[in-house]
């Protein structure tokens, strides 16, 4: 997939695209719907289909108090994207220049002039340009002025529940990642390098893979989980850990992994994903040490047991 930062990098005189527009901040099935329509709309048309974003949340700039962390980082984003299907990724700086374009200098400067728009498509509730003035209407309005068919996609609801970031935030800040699944279409993720730390899991006889605290991949509730540690293409099984560690040592919050059935792997500034399965309980504070790894080995002869019904990988 291409990666353009900026009209600027766009190919000028570009061929006609498909094009579709989002934050993306989650590659939910909302989003998922949005991007195959885009992806089968360029494949029956001989073109290609790019995705349209966003460097940072609007609400960084527009209201940056209610800012939430997002569920995806960058180069998730950009992944997920180019699973889906997309030739390229168009990211604009949401500054205020960006934010303060009407719908029509928008629609001129991004989707015609820099993209070449032959089709467009949005979700249902899409709104552009400056204080969200441009609805649906808008856009179709100007496609018939500027040349260019507007899709309009329709919102996928799980459950009788419309699917959105915000709703599979909630859902993983009540640590609930198996309905998390089931919105994104996928397991939740947290991708970052695996860092040096007090090694309190070593001297517990559980060493863990601490992942650096600027991981891309929302963290859910403070607890345990039961999941998987990817790394070099291996898939290990693991007991994960979201929280401070108050037990011995308070911590600020980070994801640690423990390799079940093994302490010699060295996961040491390697870059690993891990990937949520099934929430197991509550992060707590125990009385003493050896409450404290009894605990952590029931946790992982119940994570062994949850993980030997996966499927092989």
């Amino acid at each position: 997939m291409k990666h353009w930062h900026g009209i600027a990098e766009v190919p000028v005189g570009i061929g006609p695209q498909v094009v579709t527009i989002g934050k993306f901040d989650g590659i939910h099935l909302g989003h998922q719907a949005l991007l195959k329509t885009a992806r089968e709309t360029a494949a029956e048309l001989g073109i290609e289909a790019v995705a349209v974003t966003f460097d940072r949340h609007p609400d960084a700039l527009l209201n940056p108090a209610n800012l939430k962390l997002p569920i995806i980082g960058e180069c998730q984003k950009a992944e997920l994207l180019d699973a889906n299907g997309m030739a390229a990724q168009l990211v604009l700086t949401f500054d205020e220049a960006l934010a303060g374009l009407d719908p029509e200098e928008f629609v001129d400067m991004v989707l015609v002039t820099a993209l070449n728009a032959h089709v467009v498509c949005v979700g249902e509730d899409f709104r552009f340009g400056a204080q969200g003035s441009g609805t649906v209407a808008t856009l179709i309005q100007l496609g018939r002025q500027f040349g260019f068919e507007v899709k309009v996609v329709d919102a996928v609801s799980v459950n009788g529940k419309r699917v959105s970031t915000s709703l599979i935030r909630n859902l993983l800040d009540e640590g609930d990642v198996t309905a998390a699944e089931a919105l994104l279409g996928r397991r939740h993720q947290t991708v970052g390098m695996v860092e040096h730390g007090l090694k309190l899991g070593r001297q517990l006889g559980f060493p863990t893979a601490n992942l650096s605290r600027d991981s891309e991949g929302y963290l859910p509730l403070d607890g345990v989980y039961a999941g998987w540690l990817y790394s070099d293409g291996v898939r290990y099984p693991a007991a994960l850990s979201v929280g401070i560690n108050e037990t011995i040592q308070a911590v600020p919050r980070l994801i640690e992994a423990h390799v079940l059935g093994t302490k010699e792997i060295d996961l040491y500034d390697k870059v690993v994903t891990v990937e949520y399965v099934r929430f197991l309980r509550r992060a707590a504070k125990f009385d003493g040490i050896e409450a404290l790894i009894k605990a952590i080995g029931e946790d992982c002869d119940q994570i062994a047991e949850i993980l030997s019904h996966e499927p092989a990988f």
